[in-house]
């Protein structure tokens, strides 16, 4: 099964005008590389320069900003795209003399965000356009199951999650067996590459605190305590897991109640599969009293897939006063206020009184196991 990803066109369209650096981002296993051969194949082979930054001749070459050294590993072709792009040292210079001296196309991918060596940023300001690739989206897989409703293989999503391998997988098991052959080889060596990174075995603990706490707000000082280091290891560790795109921040919303909460976090993960393999449970979804907070964890990451695929920015949080008022997400989009509150079965559920006083112009939806996929539906 082929499954077309929804950001392919509008990297395409960028790669037909002017020459452009296109920065891909997203983590591991989540199709980068599939879709930069997809891009390959629709361009001249001859005029391509295709570069993995796993490879160490690779990072030795594009380390070091030299022009001539460069101009020998590219030669005379027009595009070049390197994958795994965080791997090489001094990465945005290079990009930037490439760039500014050959006017070739560049696309370059990282499964974890070059910010955080402060790779890019400042050297390609101007010159470069992100785009982010996420697991499968519901919409991405609607048009590759037109005999099958999606409502019928949402337990399958919960449980194993959307990384494209997961999805063309058959069997429970050799399901199992790939979520956990990417904990313990594609996520410890990445959280290993990190020289900050001291002690990775406790960052694969954090993650395994999280994961048993999706949906709930979460105190580093409880996080430090429980693994017996220091609140700003414990905030430095988050961090980085953010910008692998392994686990997602949730902030409150607050706008015009003083008693709004908004310095507090929830963390949920951009894979539900990869939390289920760190806490060892596969179990059905009528065995399992964390189903509510799997839909919950499922629905946000598929409003925010659904936001960067079509290319309509949205900003995301929670909501919850003092005196524990709350509604589970807020999504914020052209000047308007959604609120969804996740349940499991169908329930008759309200707004509360403060939200509807002060934001009387939001609306107010209430998602269940039933009306889940409705939402994702193309119209």
């Amino acid at each position: 099964m082929i499954i077309e990803r929804k950001i392919a066109e509008n990297i395409e369209k960028i790669l037909d005008k002017e020459p452009k650096i296109i920065l891909l981002y997203g983590p591991r296993q989540a199709g980068k590389t599939t879709l930069l051969n997809l891009i390959l194949s629709k361009v001249n082979e001859q005029e391509v320069a295709f570069l993995n930054g796993d490879d160490l001749r690779t990072q030795e070459a594009l380390s070091v900003a030299n022009l001539d050294s460069l101009k020998k590993i590219i030669g005379s072709k027009k595009f070049l795209i390197i994958d795994e792009a965080q791997r090489i040292s001094n990465i945005g210079l290079t990009l930037k003399l490439l760039f500014d001296s050959l006017g070739i196309k560049i696309i370059a991918s990282g499964s974890s965000s070059f910010e955080i060596a402060g790779k890019v940023n400042e050297p390609l300001t101007g010159r470069a356009t992100i785009f982010y690739l996420y697991p499968i989206a519901l919409g991405e897989i609607m048009p590759n199951l037109p005999d099958l409703s999606l409502q019928n293989r949402l337990e399958d999503f919960l449980l194993f999650g959307m990384y494209p391998k997961v999805l063309t997988t058959e069997g429970s098991q050799d399901k199992q067996k790939y979520l956990d052959d990417l904990v313990n080889s594609y996520l410890y060596k990445d959280i290993l590459s990190f020289a900050s990174v001291r002690k990775p075995k406790k960052v694969i603990d954090l993650l395994s605190l999280l994961a048993l706490q999706i949906g709930s707000e979460v105190s580093i000082a409880e996080l430090a305590s429980h693994l017996a280091l220091s609140k700003q290891a414990v905030e430095k560790y988050l961090d980085i897991l953010e910008k692998m795109f392994v686990i997602f921040n949730l902030r409150g919303f607050s706008r015009n109640l003083r008693k709004e909460i908004y310095k507090t976090s929830k963390y949920y993960f951009w894979d539900l599969g990869l939390r289920n393999v760190l806490i060892r449970n596969f179990n059905p979804l009528n065995l399992r009293n964390d189903k509510g907070a799997m839909l919950e964890n499922f629905f946000l990451m598929e409003k925010i897939k659904q936001s960067n695929n079509t290319d309509k920015f949205a900003n995301f949080y929670f909501w919850r006063t003092y005196d524990q008022k709350e509604i589970d997400f807020i999504e914020e989009k052209d000047d308007n206020l959604y609120a969804y509150e996740i349940k499991w079965g169908e329930k008759e559920v309200k707004p509360p009184k403060d939200w509807v006083a002060n934001y009387p112009k939001s609306q107010f939806s209430v998602i269940t196991s039933e009306n889940l996929t409705s939402f994702f539906e193309e119209k």
